[in-house]
């Protein structure tokens, strides 16, 4: 039974006061051929019980393979306390608090992530998180054309060495709002992104802004300093994607170039947040504070009272529910709070040192496992350039068909780039996090050494 939390009697009360003969007629504006009518493919509901039955059915027969896939959802190691403290009652049911004030907690909570992410990025403010990464990046791009005061150019400069999945985001949020987004190809030999690249793919054109990941979507370290001084000797505004653990050994995005980038974003999975099947996720936005007012969301705020005692407040909240809705920044409505709070938790429980060290074992595991399997005769990497937690290897048979044989032997080996950068040829993306240890990357590289052998 679902829980409702008004009886027959109740409902009846409501509609005779305000008049209304039945609920269906507060929808009669919408026409019958647009309402959906009998939810007819829905299957009747379950009990408790049975629900149980089904989902541990479903836990059982995804097994727990070994994972070495990355491609922007990553295994890292969550410590108990995290979602231990998360899903305390005061933290678990702490939502969107509407009333602000009154909810010191919450807003502490928003504070410190604003603040460890300022500290990671480099940059000025931070927001209280968007719903993911890809989003996030769709809310930045729509930050840069109004922020850059510079141009009405609403044209964007968009690597393809970005993730796939970002870049298809992207284009269904900005491009119906009027935003061109120009593609950038990468250099075949490094991976990477060149500044005579973004010079080609803009010709003489005006930009808003550019677009640079670091590391990009192959694992590719750019170089970011260059690509940040091109953007701005264009006029245009430098917008970091970052990976949060990569920042705990790379150069921050306000520190890019001689000015520094001057929006950053990117995906906060990597703190405290398990795959748990895709998400939810939560994405992070930093900006100088030259840009803080076109910042999308909410900032919490720290200051004092009357009697000087400090206190937690939301402010300059820039969305559809608190000002006109043509004044609006963003149709954000929700915080990730949840989200937030365990990567949180979770920064706070590493520390500085403690990302660091994580970060610089997902770089040692990935190289290890690069170097393992590229034992394997036709194993190679594609790309020349540094990479972080991830590389592209080309294989010597079908990707799809090895990666189907590695995974009826309980292991994940990689993301097959096919369908979205056929020009690599058979090649995937692999990961190790701080998770993988030398035994699990051997047993990949002799399962793989059997399949391909088998394959000859």
């Amino acid at each position: 039974m679902p829980f409702v939390p008004h009886t027959q009697d109740d409902i009846a009360a409501m509609l005779a006061a305000i008049g209304a003969s039945s609920i269906d007629t507060l929808f009669d504006e919408i026409p019958e051929a647009l309402r959906i009518g009998e939810l007819d493919a829905i299957p009747t509901g379950m009990s408790e019980m049975e629900i149980t039955r089904l989902m541990q059915g479903r836990a059982r027969a995804d097994g727990q393979p070994t994972c070495f896939i990355g491609a922007g959802a990553y295994d890292h190691h969550v410590p108990a306390a995290v979602w231990q403290i998360a899903t305390r009652g005061e933290f678990y049911s702490a939502y969107t608090p509407y009333q602000a004030e009154a909810s010191q907690g919450t807003l502490q909570v928003l504070y410190e992530f604003q603040s460890m992410m300022t500290a990671l990025t480099g940059l000025d403010a931070s927001n209280a998180s968007l719903y993911d990464g890809a989003s996030g990046l769709a809310e930045a791009i729509l930050m840069a054309v109004r922020a850059n005061r510079k141009t009405k150019s609403t044209k964007v400069l968009l690597p393809r060495s970005l993730h796939p999945s970002y870049r298809r985001t992207v284009r269904s949020i900005v491009e119906p709002q009027g935003i061109e987004l120009i593609d950038v190809p990468f250099d075949p030999e490094t991976g990477q992104t060149q500044p005579t690249q973004l010079e080609a793919a803009a010709g003489d054109a005006e930009l808003a802004a550019v677009v640079i990941g670091q590391p990009n979507f192959f694992g590719v370290l750019e170089d970011v300093d260059a690509l940040t001084d091109w953007a701005h000797e264009r006029k245009a505004l430098a917008l970091a994607v970052v990976n949060p653990i990569a920042l705990a050994l790379l150069s921050p995005p306000g520190d890019w170039g001689k000015a520094g980038a001057d929006i950053a974003c990117g995906e906060a999975q990597p703190l405290g947040m398990p795959l748990s099947s895709g998400g939810p996720y939560a994405g992070f936005l930093c900006c100088k504070m030259d840009f803080v007012r076109q910042l999308p969301g909410r900032i919490a705020g720290r200051t004092v009272d009357l009697d000087g005692k400090p206190g937690l407040t939301l402010t300059l909240q820039a969305r559809e529910q608190h000002i006109r809705r043509g004044k609006a920044t963003s149709n954000i409505c929700t915080n990730q709070g949840l989200l937030v709070t365990a990567a949180t938790i979770h920064m706070a429980l590493l520390g500085s040192e403690g990302l660091e060290r994580v970060a610089a074992a997902c770089h040692a595991n990935t190289r290890a496992l690069s170097d393992m399997l590229c034992e394997i005769p036709g194993v190679e990497p594609v790309f020349s350039s540094p990479i972080f937690h991830e590389q592209v290897l080309r294989l010597p048979a079908p990707a799809a068909e090895l990666l189907r044989a590695l995974a009826t032997q309980d292991i994940l080996g990689g993301f097959d780039l096919a369908a979205d950068y056929p020009e690599l040829g058979s090649a995937i993306l692999v990961c190790a996090t701080e998770m993988r240890c030398e035994d699990e990357m051997r047993g990949y590289r002799d399962a793989l050494a059997r399949i391909v052998r088998s394959e000859a």
